[in-house]
Parts: structure tokens; sequence; C-alpha cells
């Protein structure tokens, strides 16, 4: 596993890197590997620039998002197809990004759970899946369904308007009897979607995602859960913060997700208010950057070297450099916040907003999870002490998650494309180290 982010530590990974004083011996068993699993609707995004008499002949509100059926979806295929007008066909789905993501930045494995087409032919749906996920992330784990997988249509006028169109396909088919008890639990994190607990018309995914929630709890492992979309929050909140509280570990989401939950607009107070529904949140929130919030023991909190920041909670940052705990390992359990504005200042020009969420949450799961496969190769280190949940402090997480959604913003696809750099020419030392 690589190591998350640049710094000089004591505790540097790989630990493959022995101490001078051990070179002589001989490593008597192979480092233990750890991963993380996920469950995700498996689809593809198409993206193609049309006319408005498109949009008209397939009966699509411009500017909306419109659910159409399989029939409607091969046709509009076909036709974008036949008229040369597709600009990209992406892997997507935000737990498929997520996971993804995660193994291109550890060069590690990853295991998703879904469903994928018993049809597989070079050049379709499932085909395009396949082709743009990372050969790190297990797919053995996916259930064969007679029919296509789900497909999301984003087409542009020529205003610049985006409007959807979605074909569920089979991507909410997956059943309960599908999810790997012993994988769920030998994990180091569970990662989920609030889209899957929306299933419908006798799908079973919710089911399988709640069976898969309880092998996790049963074993101790983080569940962690990232907010779809405003909508579907608004539509119960107190539901949600009912769910969160009873099965979630980590909670990533956006400002607007945040606002819906909590009924706080302001990021930093929607943050606070959802640490009383789970251990640790991670919050983007656009031009303003990004958040992270948690809590920590009160003995062992660690003040920050970086200037005090304000905001609608006072020097809100002064523990930041402390280490994330679950707040039932803590016997005085503080909240911890931190903050980092958008990396470099954001891109001059954006290309692409959607995925940049779902890649802060991989980075801060590659923390989480280098945090398990040190704990499990040196158990004895002084790191473990605390019995943190991440290895890195808050702060750290902050601008680790920073930097990595910053290259999903630069680029066209919703996924990394690769790791980061190990050395940046455009990137300071001095950004690790304050």
């Amino acid at each position: 596993m690589k190591f998350p982010g640049q710094r000089k530590s004591t505790h540097y990974f790989p630990v493959e890197n022995r101490a001078p004083l051990l070179a002589n011996f001989t490593l008597l068993t192979p480092f233990i590997r750890t991963y993380i699993t996920g469950i995700d609707q498996i689809m593809v995004d198409i993206e193609a620039a049309v006319g408005d008499e498109l949009l008209e002949k397939y009966r699509l509100p411009k500017g909306n998002s419109t659910l159409i059926d399989d029939q409607q979806a091969h046709a509009l295929y076909t036709e974008l197809k036949e008229q040369k007008l597709i600009k990209g066909e992406f892997a997507g789905g935000s737990i498929g990004n997520t996971i993804h993501n995660y193994s291109t930045l550890t060069d590690d494995k990853s295991v998703l759970f879904g469903v994928m087409s018993n049809d597989i032919q070079v050049g379709n749906y499932a085909y395009r899946y396949l082709c743009d996920t990372s050969s790190k992330v297990d797919l053995n784990f996916l259930q064969p369904v007679d029919g296509p997988i789900g497909r999301c249509f984003t087409l542009v006028s020529a205003c610049g308007e985006r409007t959807f169109a979605i074909s569920k396909g089979h991507m909410d088919k997956l059943t309960p009897q599908h999810i790997d008890k012993a994988v769920i639990q030998e994990s180091s994190a569970f990662v989920m979607s609030a889209y899957l607990m929306r299933a419908s018309n006798g799908d079973q995914i919710s089911d399988a995602a709640l069976q898969a929630i309880e092998y996790a709890r049963q074993a101790k492992v983080p569940v962690v859960l990232t907010l779809g979309t405003r909508s579907l929050i608004e539509e119960d909140p107190s539901w949600w913060r009912t769910f969160i509280k009873e099965h979630v570990t980590i909670l990533a989401m956006n400002e607007e997700e945040g606002e819906a939950l909590t009924g706080f607009k302001d990021p930093l107070l929607a943050s606070e208010a959802a640490l009383e529904l789970c251990d640790m949140v991670l919050t983007t929130a656009g031009r303003l950057g990004l958040f992270t919030a948690g809590y920590t023991e009160d003995s062992n909190k660690r003040e920050t070297k970086l200037p005090l920041a304000s905001a609608a909670i006072p020097e809100f940052n002064r523990f930041e450099f402390s280490l994330p705990k679950l707040k039932s390992s803590c016997f005085t359990p503080i909240k911890v916040f931190s903050h980092i504005p958008p990396y470099m200042g954001g891109p001059e020009k954006i290309s692409n907003t959607n995925g940049a969420g779902d890649a802060a949450l991989a980075a801060l799961l590659h923390d989480l999870a280098s945090n398990t496969f040190h704990k499990m190769n040196v158990p004895n280190s002084s790191k473990h002490n605390l019995d943190a949940l991440c290895y890195s402090s808050f702060s750290q997480i902050c601008k680790y998650a920073n930097r990595v959604a910053y290259e999903v913003l630069v680029q066209h696809n919703a996924r990394l494309s690769r790791g980061l750099p190990e050395r940046e020419d455009s990137l300071e030392e001095a950004y690790w180290e304050r």
C-alpha cells in the first residue's frame, strides 16, 4: 500500500523500508494486506452534445432529470451513436468512483459489490464499465444479471444546459445472498451511498446494503456513507438522521446535502451538527474548500501550529493536529474541526465537478486503511497507543483529500486516471508541512 500523501515521519510508509538495525534479519511472515469494500448501483455515464429537437423527440424536459425505460435508452443510445454525438462514455456511480480512486491512490486491492450483465460484448455498456475500472478493484463478487446495467445520459445543449436521462436497467437487482460476510468483515471499511436505500418495484439492493451493514457492525468495521444529492435527503431528513445515528461511522457530504440533513447552511455548523449522528464527517464546500470534523480524546489533543481560524465556531481549528477517534473509545471526547481552501486556489478552468467529492472520500479511506495496515503489520508501534480511527491528523487528511479532489476537477473524467506523483514541481513541500 502506498502511503497517503507526502510527509517526513518516523512512521513513514511503506513498512518494507526497515530500520538499519533489522536489515540483516529475515522477515519470517509476509505482510498482512488490507482492503475496503463497497456496494454501488453499477452504471455508465454517457455524455453527448444534442439539439433541442432530440430532447423533444424523446420527451426529455430540458435541464431536468428523467427516468426512462430500457427500450427508450436503447433507442436514444443508438441514435446518439449513429449521429456521432457522444463525447465520452465513462464508468459511473459514486461508490464505483470512490472504490476505483482508492485503488488508484493505494495501488492496492478493493472489492466492489453490485451487478454486471451476463452478456458482455466489445463496446457495450458493461464492457465500457470494466475498461474504465482499475484492475486493482476486485469485481469477482458482482452478481450476474440477464439485462443491462444502469445508464445515465448527460445531454448537453448548445447553451450549456444539461439534461439527464436515466435508465436503471438491472442495477438495483443485487440480492443479500450475494454479499460475502467474510469479505465485509475482514475489510478496513465498508462504503455505500444514500441512493442504495431507495430501491423500488421489488428490487433488493436496499436489503443487500442493510445486510452488508449488519456484517460490518458485527466485526466493528467502519461504515462509511456518502449522501447522494440534496433532493434525496430533503424527502425525509429525520429518517436519514435516524439511519446515520444507528448505522454510520463516517459521513461524507457537500454543503447542500449538509443543509438538507441538519438545517444549517454554514458547512462548519452542518459538520458540527452531523457529529451528533456519527464519529467523523467530511464536508466539501465548493469554493470554500473542504472541512473535516470528528472526535479525539481530550487528554491526547494536539494544538495546531497553524494560525487559528474563527468562523461560526471561534478558533475551530485549535486542535486540528489531533488524531480522529471513535467517540465511544474516548473517555472525554472533544469535537475537532479542520478546514483548507481549494488547492492552489482551485483550477483556472474546472473541467468537471462530478466526482470531486468521491475523490476526496477516497483519500480519507486511504488514510483509514493505511492505519489498519500499519496496525496489523507493526502492532507494537507507538503510533497505535491512541487507538485512532485514521493514520493522520484532521489537518493532514484535509490536505490530502483536497489535493486528490483537485485532480478530478482539472480532468474530464470523474475517476482518477493515475495516483498522485511522487514529486510534484508545482507542489511546494510546505503544503504538506504547514
